[in-house]
This record gives structure tokens, sequence and C-alpha cells, in this order.
């Protein structure tokens, strides 16, 4: 394969990294995460994976991050501070930009595809 090209086998990513959002940054539910890290490019300045997160709500914080992301499977509801809440669901994508703070509600186990820069 390629070096250059890299595909997303969606159904051969490997065992994910598990883990909990930080609890200060829980807000309901017993959040379970899990990652998995498909590529990452310029000194991983750019990365790509998949990412899984079980039902609850957490305050979701990018820092100097941007990301876009597809939903492949659940349901979310995102809300950037000071903004109505927006609902994506499987096929939908969206960008978080540097300095996004909100919450990130998942209604349904979600699954999505991940970019960060």
């Amino acid at each position: 394969m390629s070096k250059l090209l890299v595909s997303f086998h969606l159904n051969q990513l490997g065992e994910p990294r598990e883990y909990r959002p930080p609890a200060e940054r829980v807000i309901e539910g017993d959040i379970v995460c899990r990652n998995w890290d498909v590529d990452s490019a310029k000194d991983g300045q750019v990365r790509a994976g998949v990412f899984e997160s079980t039902v609850g709500v957490n305050h979701s914080i990018k820092g100097e991050t941007w990301e876009f992301c597809l939903i492949l499977s659940g349901v979310v509801e995102i809300t950037e501070a000071g903004q109505p809440p927006v609902t994506y669901k499987a096929g939908d994508c969206f960008i978080m930009k540097p300095g996004y703070i909100g919450t990130w509600r998942t209604i349904e186990t979600v699954r999505k595809v991940w970019v960060m820069a």
C-alpha cells in the first residue's frame, strides 16, 4: 500500500484506546470513549482517526485545535456557548474551530471519523 494514500478500514480498526473524559468535564452519565488513531502527519500536528462515545454529557473545549467530524452512527447534540443546540446524526459532518467551547451530549452511542489540525 502507498505510504501517501491511507484508507480507513472501518471494520478492521484493531484495538482502540479506551478512556473516560476528565471528571471535571463530565456533566452527566458514565461516559466511556474509544479512539482509533488511523494516521498522522506533520510531526503529529495533523491527525485522523475514529472516535466512539457512550451516552452522556460533557464540556467540550477545543483550545487551539481545528477538528472536522463525520458522524458514522449515533446521535449527538452539540451546543456552542451562547448558541442554540445542533443535532447531528449518521451522515452529518461539521467543523469545530479553535476556541470552541460548549457541550457535547451523546444521545445514542456515537461513532465518528475525525481529522484534527
